[in-house]
C-alpha cells in the first residue's frame, strides 16, 4: 500500500504520538511486570538459600538488609503494588467499567501515588512490626 499522502507514516511510533497518562501508565505496568520476574527471582533465591542451612541464609539476609538490598526491595514492593493496581484497572475494564476518558485519565493518574503510599505504608509496618 502507498503513503499517497506522504505526510503521515504508515506504521506509527511512540515518537508520534504525544503521551498521555494512560499511555504512561500502560508502559509503566509492562515494565513492573518485567521487574516482577526479576523480584521473584530473589524471593527464591531467599526460599533456597533458607532451604540450604543457617550460614548461607543469614548471608542472603545480610545482603537484604544491606542498603543495596533494601532499596532492592523496596523497589519489589513498589514494583509489586504498582502492577497490582494496573492489573485492578484492567479487570475493571475487563467488566465494562471505567472507559469514560475523564476516569480514566484520573484513575491513571492517582495509580503512581496510590502505589507509592502503599509501598511506604507496608514498609513502615514492617518495620514498626520488627
Amino acid at each position: 500500500m502507498a503513503n499517497v499522502t506522504r505526510s503521515r507514516p504508515l506504521s506509527p511510533h511512540l515518537q508520534v504520538y504525544k503521551p498521555i497518562p494512560t499511555m504512561v501508565m500502560s508502559i509503566v505496568h509492562r515494565i513492573t511486570g518485567a521487574a516482577l520476574y526479576f523480584g521473584t527471582v530473589l524471593v527464591a533465591w531467599w526460599l533456597i538459600a533458607a532451604a540450604s542451612g543457617e550460614a548461607y541464609f543469614g548471608w542472603v539476609n545480610w545482603f537484604f538488609g544491606t542498603l543495596i538490598g533494601r532499596l532492592v526491595l523496596f523497589g519489589y514492593t513498589w514494583a509489586l503494588m504498582h502492577h497490582m493496581l494496573g492489573g485492578l484497572r484492567h479487570f475493571m475494564w475487563d467488566m465494562g467499567h471505567g472507559y469514560e476518558k475523564n476516569f480514566s485519565t484520573k484513575l491513571a493518574i492517582i495509580t503512581p501515588v496510590v502505589s507509592v503510599a502503599l509501598t511506604v505504608l507496608i514498609w513502615v509496618v514492617g518495620y514498626l512490626a520488627r
